[in-house]
């Protein structure tokens, strides 16, 4: 028997006593405040064991009052000696289990030398009980009390080793959590050819229902939508997808303001459908982009791409028109402010974190540079992009964004 069963086992016998000793104690205030409210004399004598009983002598309370007070009396008598039982079973648990351990070894001798080991589980707890009851040394009534829990957790705890065995060998093994394979795959296939993102988003949509209230399934939903709206063909179908995966991303972020996944595919999904809005809802997307983004920094620090994409805000609202600033201004109070030093920190904190992160970001460290007049540093980055091979869409868009930098600053 385990050391935490022993334990168990004497805490709740401890419980049991200490609610029937308040259950005794109520009685007897309540019993105390009834006879203060007679309006007879009586008096108080023992009987022949020892306990009071009360005498009434002349208008006392009804006759059935008078037999429920017997009763009740009888009753805290029986509580009394239960509570001693208790008590000796309290005492007694310490030693419970070297006990079981001793018959347990003196069985397994037994089982050893005869040829009859092979009885029925039945048996062999029966055997185990008749032993507990010829070593116990106590009062008959403590060897009856305990007798009934060493033949409990007999029952439930002995068992043969071999049994234990056999029964692990029959428990098939449990199947890796489904959730967390899923996830796996979706990964894999975030990482794979168009077709393959497609068929990531398919399984995320056919799982939804099942896992819908999990972040990092809401927040990989976010991203297929994403990648799915990059590669689709007709204006239709991407806005479909930017607006279902604005969606899930409200609904994450929602679910779960602490996941920092969630609110940045969030964010970038207010920036794809910022291609797709009237300008008031371009502003007010703006505006969500940005916040979002410093949430996904607070709750993961060390993420480049949030940086990075925090740059790319900086950059846009610093290269903003005094007419756009003044319709910001006038729809929403305060129009969005950074500068172009903004953006080049969030890029290079791009770099400390993940150096050479991506051939685009150092396409703006490029432009940032040019913009505040350091064309040497800006040239060292045109030629550090050139350096990086061009195998996503997104170096694509770098590339062409260096065929006209790159002629400019002499590069």
């Amino acid at each position: 028997m385990a050391q935490a069963d022993s334990k168990v086992l004497v805490l709740g016998a401890l419980a049991g006593v200490a609610g029937i000793s308040l259950a005794v104690a109520c009685y007897q205030g309540l019993r105390s405040k009834r006879r203060s409210s007679w309006t007879g004399p009586y008096i108080n004598c023992t009987n022949d064991q020892g306990k009071g009983v009360m005498l009434l002598d002349g208008p006392g309370p009804p006759r059935g009052q008078a037999e429920v007070l017997e009763r009740l009396e009888a009753l805290i008598q029986c509580v009394s000696e239960l509570k001693d039982e208790m008590k000796a079973l309290k005492n007694a648990l310490p030693t419970l289990q070297d006990q079981v351990m001793e018959e347990l070894q003196g069985r397994n001798e037994v089982r050893r030398v005869s040829p009859l080991h092979r009885t029925t589980p039945t048996r062999r707890k029966r055997a185990a009980a008749t032993i507990t009851g010829a070593r116990a040394e106590r009062s008959s009534e403590e060897a009856e009390s305990e007798g009934g829990y060493i033949t409990a957790l007999t029952d439930s705890e002995d068992e043969e080793p071999c049994d234990a065995e056999q029964r692990d060998e029959e428990q098939p093994e449990q199947p890796a959590d489904k959730l967390s394979v899923i996830l796996e795959r979706i990964d894999c296939l975030h990482q794979g050819s168009e077709s393959d993102k497609r068929e990531s988003l398919d399984i995320l949509l056919e799982q939804r229902e099942e896992f819908g209230q999990n972040s990092p399934f809401l927040w990989r939903l976010i991203r297929a939508y994403c990648d799915v709206h990059d590669i689709s063909s007709t204006l239709e179908e991407k806005k479909t997808h930017a607006e279902s995966g604005k969606k899930v991303g409200e609904e994450a972020v929602s679910l779960n303001p602490t996941c920092a996944e969630s609110h940045q595919w969030y964010a970038i999904m207010c920036g794809i459908m910022a291609e797709y809005d009237t300008v008031q809802n371009k502003i007010k997307n703006g505006y969500i982009f940005k916040d979002h983004l410093d949430k996904a920094i607070e709750l993961k620090p060390q993420d480049p791409m949030s940086y990075y994409l925090l740059g790319r805000w900086c950059y846009a609202v610093a290269q903003l028109s005094w007419i756009e600033r003044k319709v910001a201004a006038t729809l929403f109070g305060e129009p969005p402010s950074a500068t172009v030093e903004d953006a080049l920190n969030n890029f290079l904190k791009v770099e400390e974190i993940h150096p050479a992160y991506s051939k685009l970001n150092y396409v703006f460290l490029a432009k940032c540079y040019k913009d505040l007049g350091q064309r040497e540093n800006a040239r060292k980055m045109c030629e550090a992009a050139c350096s990086v091979n061009a195998e996503t869409k997104e170096d694509e868009e770098a590339q062409k964004e260096l065929d006209l930098l790159c002629p400019a600053l002499g590069v």
